[in-house]
């Protein structure tokens, strides 16, 4: 029953004697929504930990994270939970890619005969790249009582390798693009899987992996199968010429990587401060390799428009993050763009030495990409009331995301909200629990200024949902900003939350409090699933609440 429909007199106590359906006694004395194995499972594949806590900063992974593994595959449900991790990751729902591999390392060391199998039979569909083939390893060996490799562990990464046999030039491209990560290397792997190749192509892939070039040619090239090898090792030998250029042939690096499509990883060290090699591997950059190596290709100067090259590069530059169709296909969420505009504006890198000259228009076009790629946000079609800390401590840099401050990232979620969602009310944390008059016209710098004229007050989580209670709004998303005060007064949020879904009759109604400066807090009941704590804020973190507001967590 909602706020309008109630026929209780105004004013009268809500009784917190008797749980909701679906409630159950929590540790706070209260009442919440209880979490099945299976939601702490995706909590986990998702946000990175069971708890319902989304952490910036990386996390060791760990068995004890994800006891529910354990536990549903006593139950018989492992190839459920193997289904499960790979659907995750296939569409692409974890934050991290790391936690999906974890998870599915703890099936494939599992006693359980299906689940193991299970787990094998998913690798390629989740370990799409080297990189994620090795972190799996890794995890495995971590989780194995034993050193050997089994039978069914050797089977399964011999699998993987020929999972490629119709696209064999592609094996090719990422096994000399991503060679070792996480202390493993192909040869390595490859010495231990006793890989039996199930194609002509895959073979001379294999074979120049562990003996070479000159070993891979060789052999005479079979006509079944020839125009694939043909293909694979003329790429193999054009990364061996790359490899084997000298500074002074930038001409024929140039050439190389043109012709082989070749990747910044395939070309030397010693040419990566070369203008000329930048740019034929800028023309060839999808958005977001793009942006990220726009304040590397301005440490070179590439984009001065006192000369016709330079101006060309620079128009390209700002052509391409105004190009709607191409920041739709490259789905990147605008708070990416944001950190992106804030960093290359800033001139220096977040860590390192390197340091740039500020293009004005480049960053003009960044801030444009921003605003447009708001259009691409698919809205939750929820109710919003976001509270949002004002005080002066709000300019700390956020944890996660340094080069932005609290303030200037609560800011763009607010307009994110705003301009995607139909109901969405702003009130900040300063006299009164004021109103923030912020709409879909706002842009950042009148949100800003709007929010540094109020006087601030001490941030009570609890206080949204008593607004709401008092005033009798109807909510299904509560969103605290702060920094690092989640101070609450006398009643607990879980207890404010619980409160109001008995007073509002929205027994789903949800609440995430953004700690943004700080590394840990607790504020979510863990056996809550409805509650969500974000401690510190990074690019992932939008999506991690997308997914907890939408109910995939």
């Amino acid at each position: 029953m909602s706020f309008l429909n109630q026929t209780q007199p105004s004013g009268d106590p809500v009784s917190q004697m008797e749980a909701l359906v679906g409630q159950a006694n929590n540790k706070a004395g209260g009442f919440s929504y209880q979490v099945d194995d299976f939601t702490r499972l995706l909590r986990f594949l998702i946000l990175g930990t069971e708890g319902g806590t989304y952490y910036s900063s990386e996390k060791e992974l760990k068995r004890e994270n994800v006891q529910s593994i354990d536990r549903l595959i006593m139950t018989d449900q492992g190839e459920q939970v193997v289904d499960f991790i790979r659907d995750v990751s296939v569409k692409g729902r974890a934050c991290k890619q790391n936690t999906t591999i974890y998870a599915l390392s703890v099936c494939a060391r599992s006693n359980d005969l299906k689940t193991k199998n299970a787990a094998y039979r998913a690798l390629s569909d989740i370990c799409r790249i080297p990189t994620h083939l090795f972190e799996f390893v890794k995890y495995c060996e971590n989780e194995s009582a034993g050193s050997g490799w089994g039978r069914a562990h050797r089977v399964a990464i011999g699998k993987w390798y020929n999972s490629y046999k119709d696209k064999p030039k592609r094996l090719a491209y990422h096994v000399t693009k991503y060679q070792s990560r996480h202390s493993w290397n192909h040869k390595d792997v490859l010495r231990l899987a006793h890989i039996k190749p199930e194609t002509n192509a895959i073979s001379k892939v294999i074979k120049y992996i562990v003996k070479g070039l000159n070993e891979a040619k060789s052999d005479p090239v079979p006509m079944a199968d020839n125009e694939n090898v043909q293909e694979v090792l003329d790429f193999l030998e054009g990364v061996e010429k790359a490899k084997k250029c000298p500074r002074q042939e930038i001409e024929n690096m140039k050439e190389l990587i043109a012709i082989h499509e070749l990747a910044r990883e395939h070309v030397p060290t010693t040419m990566l401060d070369s203008i000329e090699i930048w740019s034929v591997l800028f023309r060839q950059m999808p958005m977001t390799a793009m942006i990220r190596n726009l304040g590397k290709m301005s440490s070179l100067q590439m984009f001065q428009s006192d000369n016709q090259e330079g101006k060309f590069r620079e128009d390209l530059v700002i052509e391409k993050l105004g190009s709607k169709n191409m920041l739709e296909n490259a789905k990147i969420h605008p708070f990416t763009i944001m950190t992106a505009w804030y960093q290359y504006q800033a001139g220096r890198g977040e860590k390192g030495k390197l340091s740039w000259p500020v293009n004005d228009r480049i960053v003009k076009a960044l801030e444009g990409a921003f605003y447009k790629a708001f259009e691409f946000v698919e809205p939750t079609n929820k109710r919003y009331l976001l509270a949002v800390d004002v005080s002066g401590s709000m300019t700390a840099p956020v944890h996660g995301s340094s080069q932005i401050t609290c303030r200037d990232a609560s800011a763009a979620m607010m307009l994110l909200t705003t301009k995607t969602e139909k109901t969405c009310d702003v009130l900040a944390f300063s006299e009164n629990f004021t109103k923030l008059d912020v709409s879909a016209t706002d842009n950042m710098k009148s949100v800003i200024d709007k929010c540094s004229r109020l006087p601030f007050q001490r941030t009570d989580c609890s206080l949204p949902m008593q607004y709401a209670c008092k005033n009798k709004k109807e909510y299904d998303v509560f969103v605290v900003y702060t920094d690092s005060e989640t101070f609450f007064g006398n009643m607990h949020p879980s207890k404010a939350l619980e409160e109001y879904r008995k007073c509002s009759g929205i027994r789903d109604s949800r609440l995430i409090v953004c700690g943004m400066a700080t590394n840990g807090f607790s504020i979510a009941d863990p056996s809550d699933k409805f509650m969500m704590d974000v401690v510190g804020f990074d690019t992932n973190a939008p999506k991690a609440m997308t997914s907890f507001v939408k109910g995939e967590l």
